[in-house]
């Protein structure tokens, strides 16, 4: 976009693009290219990289050990990321647990907790939906009783994603059923090993990934662990999930898939002729990169708007939907493209290079089984739509 070209811009992404050149390692890049499941050895060595620099949390402020960078120099960086292929910072530290701290924690709790968020000692999980309340997250039953000095957890959670590498998890719980289902929700936050926690894995369609149900067992948490005010944690939980929406979009990821979606129609051939010259599919691909241009366009209209302080309120959930139905889509248009090859999904690394058009397809075919879900979490596309339409349009 023209409002990112002015000489600071272009210095800033011409020193961002330099380091992902220079210090990306290759098997990190390969596993992004193959879309294996990355794991906890590699998310650490290569948040380590970042830590070194100072770059391990772009979007938290300095004092708190973060970059400080504005909030078009981050937007660069995650471009620039993307491009690279490089894995995502430690995404429920940075993006979610950082901030939920830094915004409502008290000076003990950040002192307690920040540092291991930053330097990815502790790694976290999300607690949010349960059994029976997935999109309707206000409905959820898993209840906290205060006790004393303590909270005793009991209920369930479910479709915890990265808990089987996590040591910390924080959560949204019952404290209150005496009012409306938005009231009575707290915040707690809690060691995965606590007892009276057990684990049930869920494995997705990818046959991949494994989620988790955790079932809560007279658990007890600490009262200190608690974050904000109690019976107030609804208001946290839409600011986080505010957060989360904005990184579904994931218009820079986008922008990567399509570039090797063309490389790979035109690594194919129908009779003598690349495949990317067929009227059809050349039609379909510019539906996709014009859709993409609209919603980047949106994001930065939202963004950057000068009376939205770079805070995202009811149109994230705008960007969630368009950006998760592109991304679905451009899974669904490499299988067609890929044909055969398509079917190459084994866990291994595939003996053909990643940088290979074709090896794309085996990525394709991973994140198409696994991004069924991605219109689902971080709130149905269905609600998000009623949320637009409420707040939004005013409906």
């Amino acid at each position: 976009m023209e409002a990112f070209d002015t000489p600071d811009d272009r210095t800033f992404r011409h020193e961002v693009r330099a380091f992902f050149e220079q210090n990306l390692p290759d098997d990190i890049r390969r596993a992004q290219l193959t879309g294996l499941p990355a794991g906890r050895e590699i998310s650490d060595r290569w948040h380590k990289i970042l830590l070194a620099k100072g770059w391990a949390a772009p979007n938290w402020p300095k004092e708190h050990g973060g970059t400080g960078w504005s909030l078009k120099q981050q937007y660069i960086f995650d471009q620039e990321r993307a491009a690279a292929w490089a894995p995502l910072p430690v995404v429920f530290n940075i993006d979610m647990v950082g901030p939920l701290f830094i915004r409502y924690g008290t000076p003990e709790q950040n002192t307690r907790f920040l540092p291991r968020v930053l330097s990815a000692e502790d790694h976290w999980c999300q607690g949010f939906s349960e059994p029976g309340s997935g999109s309707d997250l206000a409905s959820l039953k898993c209840r906290a009783v205060r006790q004393g000095d303590r909270y005793v957890i009991n209920g369930a959670k479910l479709w915890q994603t990265a808990v089987y590498d996590s040591d910390m998890m924080f959560g949204l719980f019952r404290t209150d059923s005496s009012g409306k289902k938005q009231q009575g929700i707290s915040v707690l936050v809690l060691p995965m090993n606590s007892k009276g926690l057990s684990l049930r894995p869920v494995v997705l369609l990818d046959g991949m990934e494994r989620v988790a149900q955790c079932t809560f067992e007279d658990v007890e948490v600490p009262a200190e662990n608690l974050i904000g005010p109690e019976n107030q944690g609804w208001g946290i939980a839409k600011y986080l999930l505010t957060l989360e929406r904005l990184g579904i979009a994931e218009v820079a990821a986008s922008r990567a898939c399509l570039s090797r979606l063309k490389a790979l129609a035109n690594a194919e051939t129908r009779g003598n002729e690349p495949l990317f010259l067929e009227p059809t599919l050349l039609n379909e691909i510019a539906a996709i990169e014009a859709d993409l241009d609209a919603v980047e366009a949106t994001e930065y209209r939202f963004l950057f708007d000068p009376q939205s302080n770079g805070e995202l309120g009811p149109e994230s959930s705008i960007l969630k939907i368009q950006g998760t139905l592109i991304r679905q889509r451009l899974t669904e248009l490499t299988m067609r493209v890929a044909g055969p090859f398509a079917q190459e999904t084994g866990m291994e690394l595939p003996t053909r290079e990643p940088d290979d058009a074709r090896s794309f397809a085996a990525w394709a075919t991973r994140h198409y089984l696994n991004f069924r879900k991605i219109s689902i979490y971080g709130g149905s596309n269905e609600i998000q739509r009623n949320i637009v339409a409420k707040a939004v349009l005013g409906l």
